[in-house]
């Protein structure tokens, strides 16, 4: 029996969509035979011999969605695997939608950027005495490769020299698309995913991700590519089709950062900052910022050299887990700093913790929603103090970011726009917006006009010179907090608690929903479109007073411009009268879920009695969304089983 054979008596034993495993056989049959996949085979092989044929279906049903921004995912063999193949066929795609976009005969450029990762196998998905051409895969390797694909296509790729022992963050991609004039971007990095896991991810000639409907002529483009024109990097750069980074616009961006600052740089016996970059490149980034700005950083030493495993790190290197954090606190503990600060591996996302003042649990850990309350209020507060806020300021948020965002913006006499669907890039198109209009629907002002733009997954921007999160300003605000607070004689936590008291208390908690492989995805579709179908009318005892499916083409976003635009907007909303809401938002590209619970007090002088109500309530509300959305599928939540 030969291997296809195989693997398709294999498939019978799986339980999935007959036409998933016909695409597989078809997609493994090409790699299995045509000339460019011969690398692949000797581990493809062995896959089958090892009858893997959940893995084998899973690698090769589908090619790796190119989601809004680009591709993401585990690195590995086959079309639903981050490869040089997966990115290749997304260059030449981003290659096409150039050439269409600046038809003008101009000559084109790109700005590329990538993060610290290799892959590794640390899943053991391979056999490590076989040949396999994806194994030590960098990002810079990867970057580099994209290179001789826009050099092969004609457009000069903008890059670090082969050389350089720097990495290039995402916000600093960013404002170097708009310092040198690029016509896009490419950022090769998977943010604070696992170490296996890689991506490519695209920017416009504004610094931000492309939007609904460019997103989707991209991806469409994307989907068209039969034949990646390809070139090798070291001939490109030999030919002269390679232009090298230098240092100026970093210094620019290091300037840039520097410039969002409230106070007066500090004395050096006054600051003690503690941070850590999570093995990522947030030391090239944020760190430089800080002690450039005067401020005294010390270090997490085992967690500051680049390394794409993230060695030391505690479950995730990522702000949003606390346990990432645990050496910094150690660490800041021991020297009495006032305020942790830490970033992802790609420097957009900002992690905090400050001193608590509690001898059981000496540490604070500061959400992103927190993150966002305290800025804006801090950031307003000072601009006022200063008498530089301008006539128009304008706050921006995501939907799913705390409402009480909201309430400080309107406080101070700030606009905000809060109706934005999840990601970054719709806060950047805010700018571009008020850039070129003057206005975002009712909201009036120019870029100038913007003081920050916040998102619950500890995403910051304080300047609109930049069109993606930055974890570089946003440390630079959260030190001049801590210390303004510190010349007081007041603490960090002391200020928030403060904010919670004055607007209230609310209470952002974030349930996932999990399933595994095809048929993950399968009970993901069958649990939306049950709830799209007959809306749960109650929730923890709280009746639903309003409920929106954000795909509702009769409903505030209008018609969908597309399959990119109709992914984002797979979102349901349930309203509980004045007690809050549950978000639900499935993943575009993996069989999982996020509910995002918000409930809100009003505002209180006895804060620990609303905090213990909100908690309580939320954990409520939480539990039962989830055994109830579960149910539609037959599943229950873990625990439960």
């Amino acid at each position: 029996m030969d291997l296809l054979a195989q693997v398709q008596a294999g498939f019978q034993g799986i339980d999935a969509d007959a036409a998933a495993k016909q695409q597989a056989l078809k997609s493994l049959q090409k790699w299995l035979t045509d000339a460019e996949f011969a690398a692949y085979r000797p581990q493809l092989e062995w896959l089958v011999q090892q009858q893997q044929w959940a893995g084998l279906l899973d690698r090769f049903y589908q090619i790796l969605p190119f989601g809004t921004g680009g591709r993401r995912g585990a690195v590995g063999i086959g079309p639903n695997r981050m490869n040089l193949w997966t990115l290749g066929a997304s260059v030449q795609g981003h290659c096409e939608y150039l050439k269409e976009k600046f038809s003008g005969g101009q000559a084109l450029s790109v700005a590329l950027a990538y993060d610290v990762r290799q892959f590794e196998d640390k899943r053991k998905n391979y056999n490590p005495a076989l040949p396999n051409p994806v194994l030590h895969l960098s990002s810079k390797g990867l970057a580099q490769y994209a290179a001789g694909i826009y050099a092969a296509n004609g457009i000069q790729p903008i890059i670090l020299p082969p050389g350089s022992q720097r990495y290039l963050a995402t916000p600093e991609l960013s404002f170097i698309i708009r310092h040198l004039k690029a016509h896009g971007g490419l950022n090769i990095s998977a943010s604070h995913n696992p170490p296996d896991d890689n991506g490519g991810k695209f920017y416009d000639e504004r610094g931000g991700q492309p939007v609904p409907p460019d997103d989707q002529i991209m991806a469409d483009l994307v989907e068209q590519v039969t034949t990646i024109k390809t070139l090798a990097f070291d001939e490109a750069l030999h030919a002269g089709k390679v232009r090298l980074l230098d240092e100026a616009p970093h210094m620019g961006y290091i300037e840039l950062c520097r410039k969002q600052s409230l106070l007066p740089p500090p004395r050096f016996d006054e600051s003690q900052v503690v941070f850590t970059p999570l093995h990522g490149v947030g030391g090239m980034t944020a760190r430089e910022v800080l002690e450039q700005q005067g401020f005294r950083v010390t270090p997490v030493a085992e967690q500051s050299t680049p390394d794409g495993q993230f060695t030391n790190v505690t479950q995730a290197p990522n702000p949003e887990v606390p346990a990432s954090m645990d050496r910094a606190e150690k660490l800041a503990q021991s020297i009495q700093a006032y305020i942790v600060l830490s970033t992802d591996p790609d420097a957009d996302r900002i992690g905090c913790m400050v001193p608590a003042g509690a001898a059981s649990a000496p540490w604070r850990y500061v959400t992103g929603n927190e993150i966002a309350i305290l800025l804006t209020h801090f950031k307003l507060s000072k601009l006022i103090e200063q008498g530089r806020l301008p006539d128009s300021p304008i706050v921006v948020k995501t939907d799913v970011t705390t409402s009480l965002v909201t309430r400080i913006a309107h406080h101070f006499g700030a606009q905000v726009v809060e109706n934005l669907l999840v990601g970054f890039k719709y806060i950047a198109d805010v700018i571009w917006h008020l850039e070129q209009n003057g206005n975002y629907e009712d909201v009036r002002g120019r870029p100038e006009d913007f003081i920050i733009g916040v998102e619950e997954s500890h995403g910051i921007l304080v300047t609109p010179h930049i069109r993606d999160k930055d974890a570089a300003g946003a440390a630079l605000l959260l030190a001049e907090l801590a210390l303004d607070q510190k010349r007081q004689g007041k603490s960090v936590a002391g200020y928030l608690d403060h904010i919670y008291r004055e607007f209230g208390y609310c209470r952002n908690d974030l349930a996932n929903i999990a399933f595994s492989g095809i048929e993950g995805k399968q009970h993901m579709a069958r649990m939306l479109d049950g709830l799209r179908a007959k809306p749960l009318t109650e929730i923890g005892g709280l009746k639903v007073t309003g409920f929106e499916d954000l795909r509702d083409e009769g409903g505030r976003f209008g018609p969908l411009k597309g399959a990119t635009d109709a992914a984002s907007r797979n979102v349901l909303v349930f309203r509980l009268g004045d007690h809050g809401r549950i978000t639900l938002r499935p993943s575009g590209t993996e069989p999982k879920a996020k509910a995002y619970v918000e409930v809100c007090s009003p505002p209180r002088r006895d804060l620990p009695a609303a905090v213990q109500e909100m908690q309580q309530l939320a954990k409520r509300l939480s539990d039962d969304f989830l055994e109830k959305a579960l149910a539609i599928v037959g599943l229950k939540p873990p625990g439960k089983q």
